[in-house]
C-alpha cells in the first residue's frame, strides 16, 4: 500500500515539475470551404522547462478531438519560446456553433493573480460559427505577441494588433482566465484587484483593443484573458480568446512618447503618407515600428520602415491604396516606440484607424421627360460595387463631404428614393413611384455606390432638373370665410409658360375640380376662360367649419371648336386647423397638404379688445401650443402658411389661410407622476416615504395616494392618502414585515390622477436579520435570563426551533420567534445543567418574493 502511495506521489510531483511552463496563447483558423477549416495553435512557454510539448491535444467542439504536432519552435529572449502548431484541418459535420479548445496540465508557477498557478491547467478556446447565410469566416490574426513587460509605477499599455482579413467588425472584452475543463479559475482576479487598497484601473478598449493598466505597483507575473469578437451584419460570427502574460519589473526608467495621431480617411486610388515621431524623456536610444492590417497585405502596398534613434526617432507610413482596400471597418495600425537598450524595454503605443473609401460615381445627369426625370451616370470605378443608392431632394443644396463623410447625411435633406442592384445598371427613371413628379419643383439628385459589407462611396456631384411648365401649377387654396354652409375658398394657379403652341394654339379654358373630406371624388365646380384667367372664388355652400377641401385645375385647348384636354395641375388641399384643450392652454394642430413647400406658419388669435386677429407666434412645424390661457374662456384662431416652389418664375411667397376655429382651455391634464424614495427605520420597524414632483409639471396638486404591495409579484393597492398642502412624505408603520413595494400617485383639485410613480421595493436585508446569541445566564439575577434572539430583527413570521443536549435529545422547542427559553428541560421542567447546547432553527421570513425558510444552526452556552 505504501509503495502505491509513494508511486502516486512521485508521479504527481513529476507532472508538477514537468508542467510548469505554459504562459500565453490562442487558437486561430482559416476557412477552406463551408465546413472545412485550418487551425493554428500558438503558445508561449518557459524554454528551460522539461515539459516541452511537441504535440498538443485539441477538441473540435463536435465531440471529436485530435493531437496536433508542433510545426515550429522559436527560442526568444528571456527564456521564452514561441510554439506554433499549424496545418490542422478539420471538417465539421454541419452548420452550427463550435467551441474549439486546448487544455494543457499546468501554467507556470508564481502567477500573482492566479492562486497556486503551477497546479492550474492552461486553457484557451475559440468560437467558430458556421452559417451559410453569413458566408465563410476567417478568425482574427493577432500580430502583437502575448508576452509583455511593464514597469512598476508607470502606465502600462498593450495592443494585440488584431487583423481580420474579412474586414469584419471587432470588439474586445476582458474575461476570466480559464482552467480545468474550461471553467473560470477559482480565485482569479484582474491584476489591479490583487491589492484593492492600492487604487488602480485595468481596462481594455472595446473598440480598438488597447489594454491600459494605471498603474501597476506589485512586481511579478500576471495573466489576463480577453475575447476578440467578430461581428457581421450585427451578428456575432466567432471569437478568439487570448490568454497573455504581463511581467511587472522594478526599473528606473520612463517610457518613450509617440506624438499624437488621429484617425483618418482616404479615397481609394490615392496615397496616404504621414510621419510618426517618438521621443524619449531621458534621451535614451529608442526604436519605432508598426503592426496592422495594411502592413500584412500581400500586395505590399503599405510600408513603415523600422527606425532607431537617440532621443528622438521618426519614420514615414506610406500606403498606396486601391479599390481592393475599400471596407466598412477602418484598417487598424498600431505604432510602438520602445527603449532599445533598457530592461525592461518600456514602450508607448498609438492606435490609428484608417478608412479607405470608394471614389464616387461620376457624370450624373438628369433630364426631364414628361412628368418624370431620367438619370444616368458612369459605372462605379470600384469593381466590388454591388448596388447604387439614389438620393433626391427638392431644391439645390451645396454639400462638400468631409474626408470621412460617405453617402448622404440626413442633414443635407436628401432622401433615398431607390437602390439599383448591380454595378452595370446606371440608368433610372424617377416618376415618383408612378405618381408623377410635381411641376414647379427643382429636383436635385446624387448617387452613391454601395458594397457587400455595408460601406458606401463618397457621393457623386449633384444633378438637378425640373419638369417643363406645360400645365397649370396650383398655388392657392385659401379659406376666406368660415361657415357651416356659406364658407368661401380662394383658388389660384400659375399658367403654363412652356406650352407647345404648335400643338396647342388656343383659345384655352380651365376647369376647377373639387373634392372634400367626406366626398373624395372630384367634381367640376367652375371654369375660367383664357390662359391668363388663373383665379377662382368658390362660394358654393361650403362647410369650411368642418370639412377640408381639395382642388385641381384641368386645362383644355379649344382650337377649331374642338375641346382637347392638355393636362392637370397637382391637387392641393385647404389647411384645416384643429384645437385640443389642455390646462390653461390650447394645442393647435393643422394639416397642410400641397405640392409646394411651406416653410413657415403664422398663428393668429382673436383680440376681444380690438376686435381683430393678432399674430401671436411663428412656427416651422404644423403645431403650436398657446399657453397661459384662462380655463373656460373662448379663444379663436386661424393659421397662415408661407411657402414656395423651388423652381423660378412662380409666385413667391405663396400665402394661404386655414379656417377659423375656436375652443376653451380646460383642466383635463393629470399631474406628473412623483419621484419616490423610501428609507427604512429598522428601530421603529417602519418605512418612511418621501417624494418630489418633477420640474415643469402642473403645481395644482391636491394630494397623493399611497400604494403598497407586500410581495414583489403582487398588485399594488391603495393603503392611504395624503391631502395636507405641500406634504410629500408618509410613514408606513405597524408592519408584519419591513419588506414591501411602494408607489405614489398625485391628484389635483378636480381629481385628475397622475400616472403611477416609480416603484421602490424594500428588502428585509435592509435591517438586521434574525440572529441568536452564543450564551445566556438563567441564574435569577435579572440579566440575560432567557435565550432569545438579538434585538432589532424584523419580518419573521414564525420559527421552528429545536434545542438539543449533547446526547441529541430535545430539551426545548417552540414556534415563537422570541424563543424565550428559560434553561429548563421541557420534558420534566427541571433546570438543565450548565454547558453547551445545540440548536437547529428554521426561520420563516416574510421577504419580497414571499414566505422564505432560512435554516440556522449553532450552539449556545448555558451559564448559571
Amino acid at each position: 500500500m505504501r509503495k502505491h502511495l509513494l508511486l502516486i506521489l512521485l508521479t504527481l510531483i513529476s507532472l508538477s515539475v514537468l508542467a510548469t511552463h505554459q504562459r500565453a496563447g490562442e487558437i486561430t483558423y482559416k476557412a477552406i470551404s463551408n465546413l472545412k477549416y485550418e487551425f493554428t495553435i500558438i503558445t508561449y512557454t518557459y524554454t528551460p522547462s522539461n515539459a516541452d510539448r511537441p504535440n498538443l491535444p485539441i477538441s473540435w467542439g463536435d465531440g471529436t478531438s485530435q493531437v496536433i504536432a508542433r510545426t515550429k519552435k522559436d527560442n526568444l529572449a528571456n527564456n521564452i519560446s514561441r510554439n506554433e502548431y499549424s496545418g490542422a484541418i478539420h471538417t465539421f459535420p454541419g452548420q452550427g456553433t463550435y467551441i474549439i479548445s486546448v487544455e494543457d496540465p499546468n501554467r507556470n508557477d508564481g502567477v500573482v493573480n492566479i492562486p497556486n498557478s503551477v497546479n492550474v491547467p492552461f486553457f484557451i478556446q475559440t468560437e467558430l460559427v458556421i452559417n451559410p447565410f453569413l458566408g465563410l469566416n476567417n478568425s482574427v490574426e493577432l500580430l502583437s505577441p502575448p508576452i509583455d513587460n511593464g514597469c512598476a509605477n508607470n502606465l502600462y499599455l498593450h495592443n494585440p494588433a488584431a487583423f481580420d482579413i474579412d474586414g469584419d467588425s471587432l470588439s474586445y472584452r476582458l474575461v476570466p482566465c480559464r482552467g480545468a475543463y474550461g471553467l473560470s479559475i477559482p480565485g482569479f482576479v484582474l491584476p489591479n484587484e490583487v491589492d484593492t487598497s492600492i487604487p488602480a484601473t485595468f481596462t481594455i478598449d472595446s473598440i480598438n483593443g488597447t489594454i491600459l493598466w494605471d498603474k501597476p505597483i506589485m512586481l511579478g507575473e500576471y495573466n489576463i484573458a480577453f475575447l476578440i469578437e467578430e461581428w457581421r451584419n450585427g451578428i456575432r460570427i466567432g471569437y478568439v480568446t487570448r490568454d497573455m502574460q504581463i511581467t511587472i519589473l522594478a526599473c528606473d526608467n520612463e517610457p518613450p512618447v509617440i506624438a499624437p495621431l488621429r484617425d483618418t480617411c482616404i479615397m481609394a486610388g490615392t496615397t496616404l503618407s504621414f510621419e510618426v515621431t517618438a521621443s524619449d524623456p531621458l534621451g535614451d536610444t529608442l526604436s519605432i515600428s508598426a503592426l496592422g492590417g495594411p502592413l500584412q497585405l500581400a500586395d505590399s502596398s503599405a510600408s513603415f520602415p523600422h527606425a532607431v534613434g537617440f532621443g528622438t526617432v521618426s519614420s514615414v507610413f506610406t500606403w498606396h491604396t486601391t479599390c481592393d482596400h475599400v471596407q466598412y471597418q477602418p484598417w487598424q495600425v498600431v505604432f510602438t516606440a520602445r527603449d532599445t537598450f533598457q530592461f525592461p524595454q518600456l514602450s508607448d503605443i498609438k492606435t490609428m484607424g484608417i478608412r479607405v473609401i470608394s471614389p464616387p460615381p461620376e457624370n450624373l445627369s438628369a433630364t426631364a421627360v414628361g412628368n418624370s426625370i431620367h438619370l444616368s451616370w458612369d459605372k462605379a470605378p470600384c469593381s466590388r460595387t454591388i448596388a447604387y443608392d439614389l438620393y433626391r431632394r427638392n431644391g439645390y443644396y451645396a454639400f462638400d463631404p468631409g474626408s470621412c463623410e460617405t453617402g448622404l447625411p440626413a442633414y443635407t435633406g436628401f432622401q433615398k428614393i431607390a437602390s439599383i442592384a448591380g454595378i452595370s445598371d446606371t440608368l433610372f427613371i424617377d416618376n415618383n413611384k408612378g405618381a408623377g413628379l410635381i411641376h414647379g419643383i427643382e429636383y436635385c439628385y446624387r448617387v452613391v455606390a454601395t458594397f457587400a459589407d455595408g460601406s458606401e462611396s463618397y457621393t457623386s456631384n449633384p444633378a438637378c432638373a425640373r419638369l417643363k411648365k406645360d400645365v397649370p401649377v396650383i398655388t392657392n387654396v385659401s379659406v376666406l370665410e368660415t361657415a357651416t354652409n356659406a364658407g368661401a375658398i380662394f383658388v389660384g394657379w400659375s399658367k403654363p409658360t412652356e406650352l407647345d403652341t404648335l400643338i396647342y394654339g388656343g383659345p384655352f379654358k380651365y376647369v376647377v375640380q373639387r373634392s372634400d373630406s367626406e366626398n373624395p371624388q372630384f367634381i367640376e365646380v367652375g371654369q375660367t376662360s383664357g390662359i391668363d384667367d388663373t383665379l377662382f372664388y368658390d362660394q358654393s355652400g361650403l362647410n369650411t367649419t368642418a370639412l377640408k377641401y381639395a382642388y385641381r385645375i384641368d386645362m383644355y385647348n379649344l382650337q377649331n371648336g374642338i375641346e382637347e384636354f392638355i393636362g392637370s395641375s397637382h391637387s392641393a388641399k385647404s389647411m384645416f386647423l384643429q384645437l385640443a384643450p389642455g390646462d390653461e392652454k390650447l394645442i393647435l394642430l393643422w394639416s397642410a397638404e400641397a405640392p409646394w413647400t411651406n416653410s413657415l406658419y403664422n398663428i393668429f388669435r382673436f383680440n376681444n379688445v380690438t376686435g381683430i386677429f393678432d399674430s401671436i407666434a411663428f412656427s416651422t412645424q404644423r403645431s403650436y401650443t398657446d399657453s397661459n390661457l384662462i380655463n373656460g374662456f373662448l379663444y379663436r384662431y386661424f393659421v397662415e402658411s408661407i411657402g414656395s416652389y423651388s423652381a423660378p418664375a412662380l409666385l413667391n411667397p405663396i400665402i394661404n389661410l386655414s379656417q377659423i376655429n375656436e375652443a376653451r382651455p380646460e383642466d383635463n391634464e393629470p399631474p406628473c407622476p412623483p419621484i419616490l424614495n423610501v428609507r427604512t427605520n429598522c428601530e421603529l420597524i417602519q418605512n418612511d416615504l418621501t417624494w418630489v414632483n418633477p420640474e415643469g409639471c402642473a403645481e395644482d396638486i391636491a394630494g397623493y395616494y399611497i400604494y403598497y404591495a407586500a410581495f414583489e409579484n403582487d398588485s399594488a393597492v391603495i393603503i392611504d392618502s395624503v391631502s395636507e398642502p405641500g406634504q410629500m412624505n408618509y410613514s408606513h408603520t405597524n408592519l408584519p414585515s419591513i419588506s414591501g413595494c411602494y408607489q405614489v400617485r398625485a391628484y389635483d383639485s378636480i381629481r385628475n390622477i397622475s400616472d403611477i410613480s416609480n416603484q421602490v421595493c424594500v428588502s428585509i436585508d435592509s435591517c438586521s436579520t434574525y440572529r441568536l446569541p452564543n450564551y445566556f445566564t438563567p441564574n435569577n439575577d435579572e440579566y440575560n435570563q432567557l435565550f432569545r434572539p438579538l434585538p432589532e430583527y424584523t419580518s419573521v413570521d414564525r420559527v421552528d426551533m429545536k434545542i438539543f443536549n449533547r446526547w441529541g435529545r430535545i430539551v426545548f422547542k417552540t414556534n415563537d420567534p422570541e424563543i424565550n427559553w428559560d434553561g429548563k428541560n421541557m420534558n420534566n421542567n427541571q433546570d438543565c445543567a450548565e454547558g453547551v447546547y445545540f440548536y437547529v432553527c428554521d426561520v420563516f421570513e416574510i421577504r419580497l418574493e414571499g414566505l422564505s425558510k432560512r435554516t440556522i444552526s449553532g450552539a449556545v452556552t448555558l451559564l448559571r
